[in-house]
């Protein structure tokens, strides 16, 4: 299988992006070897995956182009799960990339001739050179979106972003999905959001929805996926649907 690498994007914060990654990359580590490259300087996928912040390395140290990323890689308590970690240091790399040659292709450069099955970006909510990093160096993007009334606000800015990176630094990149988050059954405002964005998106449209939940707003804290926290709450069934609907998708790429 030609490796992929899925960066979960939306420069709105608080949607969903680090719960969607770190939960999409346990459930994927079951079967393949998977990297989770956290992308955001507020670490919050380091943390969230139980790594503590002592570690050496991190995405700064790659993206300044001060240590190879197999160096930085760190191994999880998640069977086939590793994680290349950030903390706040990493705010300051989009100061320094700024004055390098070719900027938007370092992180792309950094994770050639890495092993592993899928890569997956949890993205900064913002659409700078980290961001756009990110984009350059993915197969796919999945975004993730709150159901909630503000739902399609900025979303058109990132998509033209989206469509600015396929038309000059990478044609390959593909929309692979919307993954609506904080669905919360017994409000019609979250029906009527899922229904704005089919009538948008299509079949771009993931068809499983994440709940309100709130075994999934647990597990960060302890640094736990929701399948270790709680595996039967709904939060981890979305997960393991949401999961088999991305490797369905993207074995039809």
């Amino acid at each position: 299988m030609k490796q992929k690498v899925v960066a979960f994007v939306n420069q709105k914060g608080g949607v969903g992006k680090t719960t969607s990654a770190i939960n999409i990359a346990a459930q994927l580590a079951g079967d393949y070897k998977v990297l989770l490259i956290d992308l955001d300087p507020q670490g919050n996928t380091t943390s969230g995956l139980g790594v503590v912040n002592d570690h050496k390395f991190t995405t700064y140290d790659i993206l300044c182009k001060k240590v190879e990323a197999s160096k930085a890689i760190v191994d999880t308590h998640v069977a086939q799960l590793s994680v290349l970690p950030a903390n706040s240091g990493l705010a300051g790399a989009e100061v320094e990339l700024v004055g390098q040659e070719r900027r938007e292709f370092v992180l792309s450069k950094a994770i050639e001739g890495l092993t592993y099955d899928y890569i997956l970006i949890d993205c900064p909510p913002s659409l700078g050179l980290l961001t756009i990093n990110a984009l350059t160096a993915a197969t796919d993007i999945i975004i993730p979106v709150q159901a909630e009334y503000y739902a399609l606000e900025g979303l058109s800015q990132l998509l033209n972003t989206v469509q600015a990176v396929k038309s000059t630094t990478n044609p390959d990149l593909e929309l692979m999905g919307i993954a609506v988050t904080m669905f919360d059954k017994r409000n019609s405002l979250s029906d009527q959001v899922y229904k704005e964005l089919e009538n948008y998106f299509g079949d771009k449209l993931f068809k499983t929805v994440i709940p309100r939940n709130v075994r999934l707003a647990e597990a960060p804290s302890y640094g736990k996926t929701i399948y270790e926290h709680d595996r039967w709450s709904k939060g981890a069934r979305s997960y393991k649907a949401l999961t088999k609907e991305v490797t369905d998708r993207l074995k039809t790429t």
